[in-house]
């Protein structure tokens, strides 16, 4: 499944659980691809990621640290 992550609405996001969450959900990504990715995130850029096991906790991460997202795949 791929998961465009539009926007983190969080009033004061956290850089470093935002990236660790997407080294968690996502498959075969790095630390360092999670920090650029967290960056063009909070830029207000889209990001794509793919997950593919554990959908639901994936989910959950999203919802809690206040990321929009879209299911497109």
């Amino acid at each position: 499944m791929i998961i465009q992550l539009n926007s983190c609405s969080a009033a004061r996001p956290d850089r470093r659980a935002l990236a660790s969450m997407i080294v968690e959900i996502a498959d075969d990504m790095d630390q360092s691809v999670a920090n650029e990715s967290v960056d063009i995130l909070l830029d207000g850029d889209p990001v794509e990621v793919e997950v593919s096991f554990n959908e639901s906790t994936a989910f959950r991460k999203l919802r809690k640290l206040d990321v929009d997202y879209t299911i497109l795949d």
